[in-house]
């Protein structure tokens, strides 16, 4: 018979295992399963035990090693693994104790050489290990985490309002708050997790005196009645066996119990290991190490006490007082140089050109408050101004596709007292007076009922409102009145704002930002448009025209593709702001037509559309028209005419013409009429039914 040759596993295989190490940890456990089942040799059975404990051990160093405890983050898994690993490994050995009355020489050694040889003392010290497992580490580690993972969901929304706050000051970046968020969730998950792991060590403990009770009970019956030994054979074999068993099983999960006190006690570290906080914090007080070591002093001269273990520890405390001390007056005299240098660094005074050039910096974007606004900013005093303002900077990214610059909220005492101001870059752009004591009450058109208050205009779309005191703000919502807090109105108009000068705040620098983040999803867009085809500063010019007329960006791909086809045929950035109009037809359409999906719209004359056309200009930087004044003055008073009826059934005031005369029509009613939108027949998606509800005249 033809036998064949025997197989040899290729290194490349092997390596290919060590590169997939979800497959090796999925052998691993159905392994662990296997041996629960098949019989195993004794060989095998030793190396498997050896293993057990190196794993344990190489456990409890790691998680010495920490400096927080989520980053032994699979601890909760892997104390499952391990304890199956254990209890499987019970399985086989009981198996091979009860069928051939030996286990291998891992457990021979335990139930022998660790014991001396007397099974009274292995006993013994079994029942301590128990003991000293279920009652003492696995029963605190189990209320650890208990606590850990009640306070670690209690802190949550703290540690989350934290970020927020430490974000809107500008403290940390939008990357750095998503990670901070992250590892508050990963903290909350581990604790949760260690919280139903520590279980496994309490039942584990447990199992192992089940078994080591059944071992000896069951290795008497068999010994004596089936294998015909003396009763003192039996009891001297089996118990011998199976305390060597329940030593090498109760050793491991001892070593891993305490690694689990470990971990879910590691409070953030600032050195690299416990051994360095340990080293530190013990040497931070070298008067008591001194102290102690004189009170061994005295315990050693004592008549009758030991007197060279206590005059040797006492002599060795001693000593690291001594040279803790040194360290310590070390760090004070350097602690106090350095203060010297900083106040020195301090006391300089600052050169004319430093104070100027301080003066230069600009903040993108300011709230001044007067000082009777100050507590709307302040969270102690219940202010909500802050959470405002980050949720009207995440609304913004949602909707115009970009994020706004940190919003700075700084007092002024030059204001009135109730009064705020907007400022763009230094420059103002809103102000108003509020009456932080009252609600601004207004009707949205529906209201008979009259109500007393402060008559006043809300400033973010011109409404008339009234200033009404906090008694009465239940009425005004009985009437139907839209009753608003101060922090709500400034929001508002902060909000109104932005969305206005979103042009004004995108930079070179935020395009860049967005660019390159869309590069780590489209690189190939990117990289054929910056720099061959388009320059940041043509591009951020495209982006401005869209956000100046609040068609958001945030489709930035669709964008960039239209600018990668029709870049190369013009430079003039208004034509290529009109060509990406056209692909965002569904963007643009989206948030203007109403439930029944009709965009309602008014259109611009023929005879208007010519003469607009008729006076178009070309010039180097590009086309334009020269409108008179008194001819724009009186092409927007149609318009406006026109829209009228929108406005008043509360539509979208939207005016539609041909695509080579919107933007030219844009340029001239933006500044009478800027809410009016105007859009090319192009951008209206086909999908949309558009209902024409008048028609500018010539």
């Amino acid at each position: 018979m033809a036998v064949a040759p025997a197989t040899r596993v290729q290194p490349a295989n092997v390596w290919n295992l060590a590169r997939s190490p979800d497959i090796a940890l999925a052998i691993c456990v159905v392994g662990v399963l296997v041996v629960l089942i098949i019989p195993i040799p004794k060989v095998l059975m030793d190396l498997l035990l050896t293993l057990n404990i190196s794993l344990s051990v190489v456990v409890l160093l790691s998680s010495m090693y920490l400096q927080r405890a989520v980053d032994f983050s699979i601890f909760p898994s892997l104390l499952l693994i391990l304890t199956l690993f254990r209890l499987s490994l019970n399985v086989a050995s009981t198996r091979l104790i009860l069928a051939q009355a030996d286990a291998g020489s891992v457990i021979r050694a335990f139930g022998t050489f660790v014991t001396y040889g007397n099974i009274f003392v292995g006993i013994v010290i079994f029942i301590i290990l128990v003991v000293i497992q279920f009652v003492v580490i696995t029963r605190g580690a189990t209320r650890i985490s208990e606590v850990a993972a009640r306070f670690t969901l209690d802190a949550m929304p703290g540690k989350q309002m934290g970020v927020d706050s430490d974000l809107n000051a500008g403290l940390i970046t939008e990357e750095q708050a998503r990670q901070r968020r992250r590892d508050i969730e990963r903290e909350a998950d581990f604790y949760g997790a260690m919280d139903g792991a520590t279980k496994f060590v309490r039942g584990d403990a447990i199992a192992g005196l089940i078994i080591t009770i059944v071992n000896i009970s069951v290795g008497l019956v068999i010994g004596v009645l089936m294998n015909g030994m003396s009763l003192a054979d039996a009891a001297r074999i089996y118990t011998q066996l199976t305390i060597g068993d329940g030593l090498v099983s109760q050793i491991p999960a001892l070593m891993i119990s305490t690694a689990a006190g470990l971990v879910v006690t590691r409070t953030v570290s600032e050195e690299t290991s416990l051994g360095a906080d340990v080293t530190v914090q013990f040497s931070r007080y070298p008067r008591a190490l001194g102290v102690s070591a004189g009170l061994l002093g005295l315990f050693g001269i004592v008549p009758g006490m030991p007197f060279g273990p206590f005059i040797m520890v006492g002599l060795v405390l001693g000593f690291i007082a001594y040279m803790s001390a040194q360290v310590q007056r070390e760090k004070e005299i350097k602690a106090k140089q350095e203060e010297e240098l900083s106040k020195k660094a301090k006391e300089k005074p600052e050169s004319p050109t430093e104070r100027a050039e301080a003066l230069l910096t600009i903040d993108p974007i300011k709230v001044e408050l007067g000082f009777a606004l100050i507590k709307l900013a302040d969270r102690s005093q219940g202010g909500d101004l802050l959470s405002r303002v980050q949720k009207i900077r995440e609304q913004m990214a949602v909707q115009m596709g970009f994020v706004v610059p940190v919003v700075r909220i700084v007092d002024n005492l030059l204001l009135k007292p109730t009064q705020y101001c907007i400022k763009i870059r230094e420059a103002t752009v809103g102000s108003y007076e509020l009456l932080p004591d009252h609600y601004l009450a207004m009707n949205p058109g529906i209201v008979d009922e009259t109500i007393q208050g402060i008559e006043t205009t809300e400033p973010a779309f011109g409404l008339p409102a009234l200033w009404i005191p906090a008694s009465q703000k239940e009425q005004a919502e009985n009437a139907g009145y839209t009753v608003v807090e101060p922090s709500a109105v400034l929001a508002t108009h902060l909000s109104e704002i932005l969305s206005t000068h979103a042009g004004e705040l995108l930079t070179r620098e935020e395009v860049q930002r967005l660019l390159k983040r869309l590069k780590q999803t489209s690189p190939t867009v990117v990289d054929e448009m910056i720099p061959n085809i388009l320059s940041y500063g043509e591009v951020q010019k495209v982006l401005q025209n869209l956000l100046r007329e609040r068609v958001s960006i945030r489709n930035l791909e669709v964008i960039c593709e239209v600018l990668c086809d029709y870049g190369p045929r013009t430079k003039d950035t208004d034509v290529l702001t009109e060509y990406v109009r056209h692909a965002l037809a569904r963007t643009i359409c989206s948030p203007l037509v109403d439930e029944n999906n009709i965009l309602r719209i008014v259109t611009l004359s023929p005879a208007l559309e010519q003469e607009i056309l008729e006076a178009v200009k070309k010039s180097d930087g590009g086309e334009y028209i020269p409108v008179s004044p008194q001819r724009s003055q009186q092409i927007c008073e149609n318009t406006a005419k026109a829209i009228q009826r929108l406005v008043l059934e509360g539509y979208e005031p939207i005016v539609v013409c041909t695509a080579n005369v919107r933007r030219f029509l844009h340029r001239i009613i933006e500044r009478k009429l800027p809410k009016v939108r105007v859009l090319s027949y192009n951008e209206i998606d086909a999908s949309v039914k558009v209902e024409i509800e008048g028609q500018v005249e010539a």
